[in-house]
């Protein structure tokens, strides 16, 4: 008896190593055996015949690869669980800040049904809002969205755009406000461009690029002409304002001064924050340099008369406040506002002052300063958190400024700028959530080199944490970009399933100003892998849990940061996600726009800042036979910011050379790009199936 129970337990594992090993037999993914030499190194890519990601042959991979990794995340009590969450709390009201156009008011609203918010208007102070514009009804799947809208000064046209697909190409249309006709004008080949109205409101001016000539997600972008667009014209009759043929890096962003003649003219070179600034003081004129150097940034907050004021950081790493007096052909440029210790996040001119919103330690505060830079007053705020807000024009006495944090829902408040006084205008109602149980800490941990890392940790209070908690942990490091406290349906979710959230403030963000951005970028980019890793460490130290609870989660540059760093640390963490992620560090710059990523990455045709790239590059570090963590990619077909053959190669490449059975997965998404404008029903699958199956992996569901 004994000896049949043995045998029947020996059967038993051996079909169930056979279903396993079934189950791990990934699609095929063809090598096309290839290699070049590139500055005296000898680079394989056999998986280079992916980058033709729109090819039949690729498109049947992914779909393929789509089927394969369904099987492991379609279906977990987790992914029930977290859309039933997800669907609760998104079924209620959403509103975003109002903002101000000839005693207009505009904003977008969502009753959390729909698949995108619709643009409303009051045409008044006491009229009935109604709908402006509906993208719902500009696709029947929600995928093609409305991008960005501009207002003519006297509100009587709206400028919009349109998004197919998540592309970041962009199709102007214009709409007569008051009859709700669309006129007949369509701007096309737009991207990375908003419309900058005309004062007179007779056209508005964009930046357009030249047609793609091989493949529309492809073609790299670069030489673009800022034009003018007159309103009830064919867009062939649109006038080039300024280019540079010479300069194909260049790009180009117009301010228009309100009631005036003056126009400023930005000149940037890729995603570099400085640039340069030239000026126009009469119609048809000669634009005049005024920076012609890359020595900061120079960007225009507002006028009176003939003063003009400019946030900047030449010589001001966290920001100051600079004014320009032009009289009588002649350009003087003053100090307003000194810089502090704390770098400026933004800044606003209203009610004759300056609003500057200042970052300290990740938190927000709002000071007011008189035109001439002396101190007013602060805001006054009981909590800590991330404030937005402040639009309008010099004479406004009234606007409106939103707060959140991680575990606070956003809340618009209307503030009197006579009295100071603030009245709560909106508040986001969540079915079933209550703040006042949840808790969000914030800390500091020492990385490899000691460098103080800030890091938000956030959790139910009735949590008990500890070292099999499960974690996600989550961080961006790049491009000056900073990443404050927030409320995200998402994390609520990962809250909701017993989970603790932590967002870690890195180097190479702007979090303190442009030191804090260059210590984490070309040479000193492995600071940020870094201190990713290290912010792991910190939290298992604490018993906030372990390498076999925590999963890494990042997107884009973020992508980069999990796929980096988990292939530097691979006993770290249980379960990556690196979405939409630059991977292929050594050809980054061959697609779209990725060559403006060079300011922060260095370029790959130089070969000190190459072999810096070689160092790290996710594709090329991927070592045959270790044990990397499980894997969820993420990208999407359509996605022309991050090219997706950058998730294709990595998956494919990891998965030949995954050394033991934790799974290596892809998940591409159809009608969908870089994630701007993903309609709601997508946005809670993908969550959904992400976060569902990181639980199923750490709880070994």
């Amino acid at each position: 008896m004994h000896n049949k129970y043995i045998y029947i337990l020996a059967i038993s594992f051996l079909i169930s190593c056979s279903n396993q090993q079934e189950e791990f037999v990934y699609p095929d993914s063809k090598k096309i055996p290839f290699s070049e030499e590139v500055h005296g190194y000898l680079i394989e890519d056999d998986y280079r015949w992916m980058e033709e990601f729109t090819s039949d042959e690729s498109q049947e991979w992914v779909e393929q690869q789509n089927n394969f990794t369904q099987k492991f995340i379609k279906k977990n009590k987790f992914k029930t669980s977290i859309a039933k969450n997800l669907e609760k709390i998104w079924d209620a009201d959403s509103l975003s800040m109002p903002y101000e156009v000839n005693k207009k008011t505009f904003y977008y609203f969502n009753d959390g049904s729909l698949q995108q918010s619709k643009l409303m208007i009051k045409d008044c102070q006491d009229c009935q809002e109604r709908v402006l514009l509906d993208p719902n009804k500009f696709s029947a799947d929600g995928t093609i969205s409305l991008a960005s809208t501009s207002v003519s000064n006297d509100a009587s046209l709206l400028a919009y755009s349109l998004s197919d697909g998540g592309s970041d190409w962009r199709t102007w249309r214009v709409l007569d406000i008051q009859s709700g006709e669309i006129l007949n004008d369509k701007i096309e080949w737009a991207k990375f461009s908003g419309a900058s109205w005309e004062n007179d409101g007779s056209g508005f001016y964009y930046q357009k690029y030249d047609e793609p000539t091989e493949e529309l997600l492809k073609d790299i972008n670069s030489a673009p002409k800022l034009m003018f667009h007159r309103i009830g014209t064919d867009q062939k009759e649109d006038v080039i304002i300024y280019e540079n043929p010479d300069k194909p890096r260049w790009s180009w962003g117009l301010s228009i001064v309100k009631d005036s003649k003056v126009k400023f003219l930005s000149i940037g070179e890729g995603t570099d924050e400085r640039n340069r600034l030239y000026v126009q003081v009469e119609p048809d004129k000669e634009f005049i340099p005024l920076i012609d150097e890359l020595i900061g940034a120079y960007s225009f907050i507002g006028n009176k008369d003939d003063t003009f004021w400019f946030y900047s950081t030449e010589n001001a790493k966290n920001g100051k406040i600079v004014s320009l007096s032009i009289k009588n052909g002649s350009f003087v440029w003053n100090e307003v506002i000194s810089e502090t210790r704390n770098s400026i996040g933004s800044v606003n001119i209203l009610n004759s002052s300056i609003v500057v919103s200042y970052l300290v330690d990740t938190f927000t505060e709002i000071h007011f300063f008189g035109l001439d830079g002396k101190y007013k007053n602060k805001l006054k705020t009981d909590r800590k958190g991330t404030i937005r807000g402040f639009g309008g024009g010099i004479e406004d006495k009234v606007s409106y400024f939103s707060f959140t944090n991680f575990v606070s829902p956003r809340e618009i408040y209307k503030i009197d700028l006579t009295n100071m006084s603030q009245e709560l205008f909106w508040k986001e109602d969540l079915k079933g959530h209550d703040a006042s149980l949840y808790q969000s800490d914030f800390e500091f941990f020492p990385s490899k080199d000691g460098t103080k890392i800030p890091i938000h940790i956030s959790y139910k209070k009735s949590l008990k944490i500890d070292s099999d908690t499960p974690i996600l942990l989550y961080g961006y490091g790049g491009f000056n970009i900073s990443r404050l406290p927030g409320f995200s349906k998402s994390y609520l979710s990962w809250m909701n399933q017993g989970g603790v959230v932590a967002v870690v403030n890195l180097r190479g963000g702007g979090e303190y100003g442009d030191e804090w951005h260059d210590a984490g970028r070309l040479f000193n980019k492995q600071n940020v892998f870094d201190d990713f890793a290290y912010s792991a460490k910190f939290l298992h130290e604490r018993e906030i849990g372990s390498p076999s609870s925590t999963a890494i989660q990042g997107g884009s540059n973020g992508g980069l940061l999990v796929a980096a760093t988990m292939l530097q640390n691979p006993n770290l963490f249980e379960v990556a996600i690196p979405q939409v992620g630059v991977l292929d560090m050594l050809r980054f710059h061959k697609f779209t726009i990725g060559w403006a990523w060079e300011s922060d990455y260095g370029s790959p045709d130089k070969k000190d800042e190459f072999e810096n790239l070689l160092a790290y590059s996710p594709l090329h570090n991927i070592v045959k036979g270790e044990c990397y963590p499980t894997t969820l990619i993420t990208t999407a077909k359509r996605d022309d910011r991050v090219v997706p053959s950058h998730s294709f190669k990595f998956a494919a490449k990891l998965q030949e050379y995954q050394g033991c059975d934790n799974p290596i997965l892809i998940r591409v998404e159809g009608r969908a790009g870089h994630g701007a404008g993903t309609p709601k029903d997508k946005i809670i699958n993908q969550v959904a199936e992400v976060y569902g199956y990181a639980l199923s992996v750490i709880n070994n569901d």
